[in-house]
């Protein structure tokens, strides 16, 4: 029996299986006007597909709390009732479906800014000051301000207002993103916290931001519906690879973790780098699936496992070895949809289908290609 096409409980949420889809920015929200950072068709779309194709959770791409804390003008935003509005069309659809939907919520922090991969000839992009823990420039891009400790409390109080919006919206999956370099990640790594106050140097001062926004998300998220962190689990820097610049580390992660938990995380999305642009980062598959099983072992929490993912065999084995307790899935379904239900296929597992499709599972289909293939579609277009 496949272990990945198990379900999983988190508090009241029961997710069908293990294999779900990643946060992945689509940079395809209103980018201005009154209607700025709501989601929009594509985003319906790029999420429904992937839930007809079986994704048991589909977490929306990171999701600004504030509108200066987005890293493009086209960034998906939380900030406002008309944005809770028009993402209650997405969830609903999702849930219809038999998928969990879940939401990653973001402040970019120095990040911010610095617009969307690919030209936009008609709009010229939008910049705007950019805020951190410390005046530390992300490579080439502006420095930001330093963050007072009022400003420190207000993004606090945003996060724990955008996850309110987002249980309103009908999310039963909120995430937040304490990786890649942003806001949450700039504050536990020394790498970009240089701070000499209560938010910087040690090790508890470093966390302490985090822990504040679980604290004050968990104040506001249903105590019925899971909350995930998401983690850098190193930034590839220090004590963690020859490079000798300092860094947020794999042990550190192991530190944090528990503490994540006792404040009412329930699962921790183990990803890593995003705090310098120049990292040397072996990228292969499965290449931070070792540091899940670490968190997973190491600190007693329940983890997830992302990043090169590619093949169902590869997926099995994570949960089977209980190496994560869930996979997050992103370039795959970029390429392919429907990867999850051929997954399922080949390991075995039933997954439901929506009544319009039915005809495609009343008998196994045969190799594309093959004749007999070919005449089932000479039938097909014969009845036409």
């Amino acid at each position: 029996m496949s272990q990945l096409f198990t379900p999983l409980t988190l508090r009241e949420i029961t997710i069908a299986h293990r294999a779900w889809m990643s946060p992945m920015m689509q940079f395809a929200a209103v980018p201005d006007g009154p209607d700025v950072g709501t989601a929009t068709d594509w985003h319906l779309q790029h999420l429904g597909s992937r839930a007809v194709a079986g994704a048991a959770l589909i977490m929306v791409e990171a999701t600004a709390v504030t509108p200066g804390g987005r890293s493009s003008d086209y960034d998906l935003g939380l900030w406002n009732d008309r944005q809770v509005q028009v993402l209650r069309r997405h969830t609903g659809f999702l849930r219809a479906q038999g998928t969990v939907p879940g939401i990653q919520l973001v402040h970019a922090g120095r990040k911010a800014a610095t617009g969307r991969p690919w030209p936009d000839p008609d709009r010229a992009q939008q910049t705007w000051p950019t805020v951190g823990p410390s005046a530390v420039p992300f490579g080439r891009l502006p420095a930001p301000a330093e963050m007072s400790t009022a400003e420190i409390a207000t993004v606090v109080e945003e996060f724990a207002a955008a996850a309110r919006r987002a249980a309103a919206a009908g999310f039963q999956v909120l995430e937040l993103h304490g990786a890649h370099g942003y806001l949450i990640h700039q504050f536990l790594s020394p790498q970009s916290n240089t701070r000499t106050d209560s938010y910087g140097g040690s090790f508890d001062n470093r966390i302490r931001f985090a822990l504040q926004v679980v604290t004050a998300v968990r104040r506001e998220w249903p105590a019925e519906l899971p909350l995930f962190f998401r983690l850098s689990a190193t930034d590839w820097l220090g004590g963690d690879t020859e490079d000798p610049r300092p860094g947020w580390t794999v042990a550190e992660s192991i530190a944090l973790a528990p503490h994540l938990e006792r404040l009412g995380v329930d699962l921790v999305d183990v990803s890593s780098g995003g705090s310098v642009p120049d990292a040397a980062i072996p990228v292969r598959p499965g290449y931070q699936v070792p540091f899940a099983a670490r968190l997973r072992d190491e600190a007693g929490v329940r983890t997830s496992a992302v990043g090169m993912i590619v093949a169902p065999e590869q997926a099995e084995e994570v949960i089977a070895q209980g190496q994560a307790d869930a996979v997050f899935l992103g370039r795959a379904l970029l390429r392919d949809p429907a990867w999850i239900r051929q997954a399922a296929d080949r390991l075995g597992a039933r997954l439901p289908h929506p009544p319009q499709y039915d005809r495609a599972f009343r008998a196994p289909a045969p190799a594309v290609g093959s004749r007999e293939d070919g005449r089932r579609q000479l039938i097909e277009v014969r009845a036409v």
